[in-house]
């Protein structure tokens, strides 16, 4: 549907490597290698997801392997030392998992990502059994979406807001940055336009050119101009 947000079941990656709590050092290193990912989720019984490992997991066992750490780095870093001397999976996986669920929008994956500091996601199910995994470049994917997709959705999503086909605003879009011209009567909805606009999957940028109608001193306000010549699409006339 024009204008709806993506969500993460649009974007993720369904097919999944994942090991068991036992699963060896080396064999994380190798299904690293083998699938080019920085992480593996840990999962038990059917499917549960109940931690990942990562490099950053795995690092401390380089990091420790020919040092003697002094009394202050032992006490400051106690975890990745216990992961230095780690074996298997449920030694090194960082625990309790931080997932997202498949119909979180695109945001609220990003926000996880970034509040805790990590480069891809489990995706799991209500009970927690893994459905895929989403990373920071399935993130970003959306801003590959066509100019003319993104100018039809923006022209959409503002429609309602000019009904009137006097007051057309004009859409154009170039590499992801949305123009919105004309001259709406009302100028209180200028700037909610504007919010609608970047609320579009893939939009880069909004720069707004839309002003209220021409005045005259004697006259009044003229109606609103027609939206320029250069446009990808206009909310008049727009259909869902």
């Amino acid at each position: 549907m024009p204008g709806s947000p993506y969500i993460v079941s649009d974007v993720m990656t369904h097919t999944v490597v994942a090991v068991g709590r036992e699963a060896p050092f080396k064999e994380i290193v190798r299904l690293m290698e083998e699938w080019r990912v920085s992480a593996l989720p840990v999962l038990e019984g059917e499917g549960r997801v109940i931690g990942v490992v990562s490099e950053a997991d795995l690092l401390p066992k380089e990091e420790f392997r020919d040092s003697d750490p002094d009394r202050m780095t032992q006490m400051r870093r106690l975890t990745d030392l216990a992961k230095a001397g780690a074996l298997t999976a449920q030694d090194m996986m960082s625990s309790p998992a931080v997932t997202v669920h498949a119909d979180a929008t695109l945001a609220e994956a990003a926000r996880i990502m970034a509040r805790r500091g990590v480069k891809r996601l489990p995706v799991v199910d209500a009970v927690g059994l893994l459905e895929g995994v989403v990373s920071r470049g399935d993130l970003l994917k959306v801003f590959l979406r066509p100019d003319e997709e993104i100018a039809r959705d923006v022209a959409h999503g503002i429609a309602h807001l000019f009904p009137d086909p006097a007051e057309a605003v004009g859409v154009d879009v170039a590499e992801g940055v949305v123009t919105l011209v004309g001259r709406p009567r009302d100028t209180a909805l200028i700037p909610v336009a504007t919010r609608l606009a970047r609320a579009v999957e893939g939009v880069v940028d909004v720069r707004c050119s839309l002003t209220g109608p021409r005045h005259h001193p004697d006259l009044g306000p003229d109606l609103p101009d027609a939206p320029g010549p250069r446009r990808s699409a206009d909310t008049a006339g727009s259909t869902p």
